[in-house]
């Protein structure tokens, strides 16, 4: 059995995952999703990391998964702790030296968001967090969702460069959302490939597909963590 590690994206809390969580566990896993520091503005990503790092103690076999923001902490905890595969799930894949504020004009995000605003009528980077992140989960949860947002990451985070001088040498997997109303899946289609060198994977749903599509989450994660046993 594996030890799912599972960090949130920015403005978000561990609960972001506890439907999956549900799942992974009553498979036989372990998981492991903390609260990062939030409203905290002198916290880095490293003190992002050092906090996956203080909740994971001694538990290996792990499959880290960095879900949007989560993108820039969990190759630092793949680089200090031993990982089997480390998944991005519609993750903002950084480059060493990037900060991450200045990664959405470094990736064209602008532009994907746009054409792809054209193409659906304006639901892609529509100012309503109801269409543009949970247009296909539950009301009921979205709004739950909602009320759980926190001052993560800081702006020392997000002004610092990211620390690591290269992709840490760990088996590395992409999940796109095939739905995604807020990073367009052409963005990573490209995005992907030129910053990690593989093809992303595709999962239907949008950028909140853990709380949209839990078992559907859940069972390629499960896959990911068996393709790394083999």
């Amino acid at each position: 059995m594996s030890t799912f590690v599972l960090i949130h994206g920015g403005g978000d809390v561990g609960w972001h995952f506890h439907l999956v969580e549900a799942e992974l566990r009553a498979r036989g896993h372990d998981v492991v999703a903390p609260d990062l520091p939030a409203d905290d503005d002198s916290k880095t990503l490293p003190d992002y990391a050092d906090a996956v790092v203080e909740a994971v103690g001694s538990r290996r076999d792990l499959v880290v998964v960095g879900h949007s923001f989560g993108a820039f902490t969990a190759p630092l905890v793949a680089d200090r702790l031993p990982t089997d595969v480390l998944v991005l799930l519609a993750g903002m894949v950084p480059v060493p030296g990037e900060p991450p504020e200045n990664w959405w004009a470094n990736t064209g995000f602008g532009n994907a968001v746009a054409e792809q605003a054209e193409r659906d009528g304006g639901l892609t980077g529509n100012e309503d967090p109801y269409v543009s992140f949970y247009h296909d989960v539950p009301r009921e949860l979205a709004e739950e969702a909602m009320s759980k947002e926190r001052a993560h990451p800081s702006s020392t985070a997000m002004t610092s460069p990211w620390p690591l001088d290269a992709w840490p040498d760990v088996p590395t997997k992409f999940l796109l959302c095939g739905d995604d109303r807020t990073f367009p899946a052409a963005l990573f289609r490209s995005l992907v490939p030129d910053r990690l060198g593989i093809v992303p994977d595709e999962i239907p749903g949008s950028h909140c597909v853990a709380l949209g599509r839990p078992k559907e989450l859940a069972d390629r994660l499960e896959q990911y963590a068996a393709g790394s046993a083999r």
